[in-house]
């Protein structure tokens, strides 16, 4: 799995989002310009120590994305979609890309893929979700229609301790 921020615009978000696919072992791929540098001290604080195990690629513009992917399968999340991420069968090698914070994904873009444009449900008088939470939203529901391959599904309670809280 690929996600992809397009003008990321708030170090945080993005150091959780990295620390997410760092989790789930999917690349990470930012589109400049960014709203931080990528040393930035709360990028990484964000991520943990998880941020030097990430896979990831920066691209100067969204042309010079395409130019590098160019066979890439991309599924956009935009409040303006008329799918849901659930909607969607994802492919294993497939980019989610999700917008800047203040604005989303220009519509000049949204239009070129409005096929593959998805949303999260959510009541109509609110805007939008914080942009970490979206992408862990779309990114679980697409790993999960893999089965979760290769995750570790179980936890590891020592069964002793478990029913003591039972």
């Amino acid at each position: 799995m690929n996600i992809v921020l397009l003008e990321p615009e708030i170090p945080h978000n993005t150091g959780n989002i990295g620390r997410t696919c760092v989790a789930t072992g999917t690349s990470l791929h930012l589109i400049k310009p960014l709203g931080f540098n990528i040393d930035d001290k709360s990028l990484k604080r964000a991520g943990l120590d998880y941020w030097k195990y990430l896979d990831l690629k920066c691209y100067e513009n969204f042309e010079k994305f395409i130019v590098e992917n160019p066979d890439a399968h991309i599924y956009m999340a935009t409040t303006k979609a008329r799918k849901t991420y659930a909607d969607v069968k994802y492919e294993k090698d497939c980019f989610i890309m999700f917008g800047k914070e203040s604005a989303g994904i220009p519509e000049e873009i949204l239009l070129k893929y409005k096929e593959n444009c998805i949303r999260i449900p959510m009541l109509e008088k609110y805007r939008s979700l914080n942009l970490s939470n979206s992408v862990a939203i779309i990114l679980y529901e697409a790993l999960r229609q893999h089965n979760f391959d290769n995750f570790l599904i179980e936890g590891n309670l020592h069964r002793h301790s478990w029913e003591d809280v039972l």
